[in-house]
């Protein structure tokens, strides 16, 4: 289906109660819909936004175009939870409606401030010759709606494109610091930073140096936070090139350690690291509660179509990991409540090749012995996904190429990690696979659609141990 303009930038407040009916009886008939993953009632899911802990509940907010799995006018949809495993609907925090974000509410983040919630994010708006404007906007959460308080930053600076959005907001030492991803005039990306002492009036500190230039025409959705004594700066690069088994989706999300100097600007850092090595995530978001780091990514992509394009909806948010550094590198693991879903447990077996049937949703823990494995994962007829381990080289490979319905092949079908492998720690939800390795040293997120919901699994290879559990 073609979208006209007209179709893609109609605001919620313009649709009808039976249209909207119309719209989640479509989604509904989806056989990939997830059971324990954030996805939306309709339409397309991208970014998470404004994630933050506030009065004793954590607080998650994405894009959301409620018309159909297009890039439309973006709006923010609200939900909330206390565990950050079972999430409760809030319903749509913010439409589009001022002349600053007339083409939408684009990505932003959340802090608290004087007692209250509130959001900064990248108003849209173009004009009749369709050229783009941005400002970065705040809005405080009142009675379940994000009300407008001021434009805080209304143009972009010079020597910038408009391609100037995503404000990730922190406290320090007495000033809110705003880091904004950003194009240079020359189309090479960066981030920059503001400052305030008073929500309302902002100064643009300048463009935060790295060893990275150029590295990509654009840096999306930054995120910067002190762990474990470093800094780290987590952004999602534009317009990177493929180098060995790195960078093969069509954009980016990674990670700098190091040091950043707010008075110097200036980012002291070792090498880019993918933070995940899957098909199918972008656009992280971080948030801290009682020492915990937790990052949320989109599981999906910009500029791909989806199987589940044609049910009306698009996409979801990934399970929430708890971050640290250890040894020098960045470990993700998923957060520990997530053991609150474990059912029954469907298989618990050791040897070197086993079989299972398995239901739609479950959790998976395998260790093995460090030799050469195959585990083959939505097993119907000749379908199914392969995750295979070569000890000599080291190599993990996940293997989508049968895994039922193909898309975005143009990208290729397999991905590789180079790494000791001696665990993995899997989290299957009917149409997506979030694969933790040795304990969160690396981690693989994928979309599969796979033809029959009746599946099985198989393990050949080296003496392992396997257990799992039904999730709800």
């Amino acid at each position: 289906m073609t979208w006209t303009k007209a179709e893609r930038y109609r605001s919620l407040r313009d649709v009808s109660a039976l249209d909207m009916e119309t719209l989640r009886t479509k989604t509904a008939a989806s056989p990939w819909r997830f059971g324990y993953h954030i996805q939306p009632p309709t339409g397309l899911l991208n970014d998470p936004n404004g994630f933050t802990f506030f009065n004793g509940e954590y607080h998650m907010f994405y894009q959301w175009f409620p018309l159909g799995p297009v890039h439309g006018l973006k709006h923010w949809y609200h939900v909330t939870s206390t565990d950050l495993v079972t999430w409760t609907d809030r319903g749509v925090a913010l439409v589009p409606e001022t002349t600053e974000d007339s083409h939408g509410a684009y990505s932003g983040s959340g802090f608290v401030a004087d007692g209250e919630l509130h959001v900064m994010y990248t108003g849209n708006h173009r004009t009749d010759d369709w050229t783009r404007h941005a400002s970065q906007l705040i809005g405080v959460l009142r009675d379940g709606k994000i009300e407008r308080r001021n434009v805080a930053i209304p143009d972009v600076p010079a020597g910038y494109t408009e391609h100037f959005r995503d404000p990730k907001v922190w406290f320090e030492n007495g000033f809110y610091y705003a880091i904004v991803g950003a194009q240079r005039e020359n189309e090479t990306g960066c981030v920059v930073l503001y400052r305030s002492s008073d929500l309302n009036d902002w100064t643009f500190l300048g463009e935060v140096k790295t060893g990275l230039d150029p590295f990509g025409y654009m840096w999306e959705c930054p995120d910067v936070f002190e762990l474990n004594g470093q800094h780290v700066l987590v952004f999602s690069p534009q317009g990177i090139e493929p180098d060995g088994h790195r960078y093969h989706n069509i954009y980016q999300s990674g990670y700098l350690i190091g040091k950043l100097d707010v008075e110097t600007l200036t980012f002291t850092h070792g090498a880019f690291e993918e933070l995940d090595f899957g098909f199918d995530f972008y656009a992280p978001q971080t948030t801290e509660h009682d020492g915990r780091r937790v990052l949320v990514g989109w599981m999906g992509l910009p500029e791909i179509e989806y199987p589940t394009d044609r049910f009306g909806w698009a996409h979801a948010l990934t399970l929430p990991r708890e971050l640290s550094i250890e040894n020098g590198e960045l470990k993700q693991r998923p957060v520990k409540a997530m053991t609150k879903l474990r059912q029954d447990e469907f298989v618990n077996a050791s040897g070197t090749a086993m079989n299972a049937s398995t239901p739609n949703r479950y959790e998976l823990e395998l260790t093995t012995d460090g030799s050469d494995f195959t585990l083959e994962l939505l097993r119907v007829g000749d379908e199914s996904l392969v995750i295979r381990y070569d000890e000599a080289s080291r190599e993990l490979t996940i293997d989508r190429t049968n895994a039922g319905e193909p898309f975005a092949t143009e990208f290729g079908t397999t991905r590789t990690k180079v790494m000791d492998v001696t665990s993995l720690h899997l989290f299957v939800d009917s149409s997506s696979v979030e694969c933790f390795v040795n304990d969160g040293e690396a981690v693989a997120t994928l979309r599969v659609f796979p033809s029959e919901l009746d599946k099985g699994l198989r393990y050949e290879g080296g003496t392992a141990t396997l257990t799992g559990w039904t999730y709800e």
